[in-house]
């Protein structure tokens, strides 16, 4: 239960950059938090104490090693996850650096008064 709520904490902590934060750089730090968070989320469901990696030696195992094994599921989820966080990322760094060579600042509200 403990761990729940420090990835909750985690989550938030990003959600807050998110959204007070007026520098581009300090929002994505708190996008890749947060996608941290829910990677470790993910991991957490699919954990169960004392269980053993979902790997078969012998075909006759599987009825007493079914009950034991960690859920493959949310492993796969979170590679995936990883996977396209790192592409949002990307993206938004490379926006970024459109905007900077436009308009000399990562700061959100300025680039807002030099658009207009």
């Amino acid at each position: 239960m403990v761990f729940y709520v420090l990835v909750s904490i985690l989550f938030f902590v990003g959600l807050y950059g998110v959204l007070t934060k007026k520098n581009i750089i300090k929002v994505v730090i708190g996008l890749m938090i947060m996608g941290h968070a829910v990677n470790l989320l993910f991991i957490l469901l699919g954990y169960r104490p004392g269980g053993r990696a979902p790997i078969l030696e012998q075909a006759e195992q599987v009825g007493q090693f079914a009950c034991r094994a960690v859920d493959p599921l949310p492993q796969a989820m979170v590679l995936t996850s990883i996977v396209v966080d790192l592409a949002v990322v990307a993206f938004i760094a490379a926006v970024a650096i459109r905007l900077y060579e436009k308009y000399g600042t990562f700061d959100l509200d300025r680039i807002r008064r030099l658009k207009e």
